[in-house]
């Protein structure tokens, strides 16, 4: 039996609450031999924050775009060596990097998407290869371009009795479901805490609800809940992906700020519900990570819902850089031309290899 390649590789991820950049390390061959060494956060200043905010939600000049992507990508290189301070020896033989970006825009029923990130000035600067734009070609075979995560979720739980399903509560909330014969089914299940942060951001001022102490003091309102999952979007089954627009519908402006938390949570929780109950098959366990994974309301409407509930801490894998890890596997998985979606992922017309090797 021939032994697998192994590659160190450096994974860096821009959610889309703009908090900060996620590095993480893992020696991988992009496939099911992951071993994790660990990761940081390096979080961006308030400036920096609201700019990237700002052209996530509304339409900048393009020499504005051109100056915030440079500035976005410095401060990846800042997360590389950050890392390598953190992580010492066993960073530095990586000379691999797996590169996200930020996404402003993610428009799938047009075929387009945009992530913020200069990957040659992340190579000159860190000295490293460097595998970026991941969905473009996905998309160019009619495919939603996300989610990403969907094979690199399966080779998490490789050796695991199935069905299983793995749920990351970020921006939107992706689901992955393992099905009993080594089958997978994956997409955008619906609203994440993205609705939730730029609620509590506009009323309250805060980034976030943290430790969910608006949400655990509102009330939810049944009517609008249930109105808003008329919306087609809610009916369609996997695989599905959500563009930015997608959500606009959802509107708490006449709720207090504590009432409106509350029924944002819900209606993520009943999005899921929806979509796990047009599953071909049983659920199984319900893994979950994600940011949203840490707000008491949503995790606890989650358990009233699923008795077959874990976090992703409980197989001793690390929540916040799981997504950053995701990244570091995608780029080996793209140097060896592996694929990295399939119709029954995103929906694209044959399985895909994507990223863009630099230099």
């Amino acid at each position: 039996m021939s032994v697998p390649e192994l590659r160190t590789v450096i994974g860096l991820m821009s959610g889309g609450s703009a908090k900060g950049v996620d590095a993480a390390l893992l020696t991988t061959d992009g496939e099911s031999s992951i071993r994790h060494h660990g990761g940081i956060r390096l979080p961006y200043n308030e400036d920096l924050r609201a700019q990237l905010l700002e052209a996530s939600q509304h339409n900048i000049s393009l020499d504005e775009l051109l100056l915030l992507e440079r500035e976005v990508t410095l401060h990846h290189v800042e997360a590389v060596f950050a890392l390598q301070r953190q992580l010492g020896e066993v960073a530095s033989t990586a000379t691999l990097i797996g590169f996200h970006g930020h996404t402003v825009r993610h428009l799938p029923q047009d075929g387009v998407t945009m992530q913020l990130g200069n990957p040659w000035l992340l190579a000159e600067r860190t000295g490293k290869q460097v595998v970026s734009d991941f969905r473009r070609r996905d998309m160019a075979r009619g495919g939603r371009g996300l989610p990403l995560s969907s094979f690199f979720h399966q080779a998490l739980f490789y050796d695991s009795f199935r069905p299983i399903a793995v749920l990351n509560l970020g921006g939107l909330t992706h689901l992955t479901w393992l099905g009993p014969d080594r089958s997978i089914l994956a997409g955008d299940a619906g609203p994440g805490v993205g609705l939730l942060d730029e609620w509590v951001q506009e009323m309250a001022g805060l980034s976030h609800d943290n430790e969910g102490k608006l949400a655990s003091q509102g009330k939810v309102h049944e009517d609008l809940v249930e109105e808003w999952l008329q919306s087609d979007y809610f009916r369609k089954r996997l695989p599905k992906s959500a563009d930015r627009y997608e959500f606009d519908h959802i509107d708490v402006s006449g709720l207090s700020v504590e009432d409106g938390a509350a029924t944002l949570c819900s209606i993520i929780v009943r999005s899921i519900e929806q979509t796990i109950d047009k599953l071909p098959g049983p659920l199984g366990v319900l893994w979950v990570t994600g940011g949203g994974a840490r707000h008491p309301l949503i995790m606890k409407l989650l358990r009233d819902r699923y008795s077959m509930l874990k976090t992703i801490d409980q197989r001793h894998l690390n929540p916040h850089t799981l997504e950053a890890e995701c990244f570091a596997w995608l780029a080996v998985r793209s140097i060896k031309k592996l694929p990295l979606t399939i119709p029954e992922t995103t929906g694209c017309s044959l399985p895909t290899t994507g990223g863009f090797v630099t230099p």
